[in-house]
């Protein structure tokens, strides 16, 4: 399985140089186009993570900034994939975290873009492909999706992408 690279830095778009119309609470939430390639002939789902590990320094832990599963089979997740799918499930991002002020759900159960405070920061995305749908609800956290992707990961392919201070 493949993820096609992003060429350079993640376009402005997607992250804390995006226009307002692009923005919720002053976050970036149109997620980026994501290319797969490769998947195995048995996948049934999908399931993604995009993670910042740069920002261990900055807040003290790695910064999620979107978990989804069961996402219906596909070589091409769309642009603002994140706001208009309504069939996969939704993990808790970063934003859900008990230590923040209560975020809208529209920001914690969504993408929520790179917004680097400190300088360029590299972002993980990987994809899995999975064998079945995953027994989880709307509002999981990552070490949930963690334990059913154990049994059920059919291949995974993960790329680093770099934003912008």
């Amino acid at each position: 399985m493949q993820i096609k690279k992003i060429a350079g830095y993640l376009p402005e778009k997607y992250s804390k140089y995006a226009d307002k119309t692009f923005t919720f609470s002053n976050q970036p939430i149109v997620s980026f186009p994501i290319e797969l390639a490769d998947l195995p002939n048995e996948t049934q789902f999908l399931a993604l993570t995009l993670v910042d590990y740069d920002a261990i320094p900055v807040c003290g832990f790695p910064w999620i900034h979107w978990v989804v599963t069961n996402i219906p089979v596909t070589e091409h997740i769309p642009e603002n994939f994140s706001q208009t799918d309504t069939q996969s499930v939704r993990g808790k991002n970063s934003f859900g975290s008990p230590f923040l002020e209560p975020a809208d759900d529209k920001l914690v159960e969504h993408y929520v873009g790179p917004t680097p405070p400190d300088k360029d920061h590299h972002y993980t995305l990987t994809v899995y492909a999975l064998d079945t749908k995953l027994a989880l609800q709307n509002g999981f956290y990552l070490n949930e999706l963690r334990t059913k992707l154990n049994q059920n990961v059919l291949d995974q392919a993960s790329i680093e992408i770099l934003a912008k201070k």
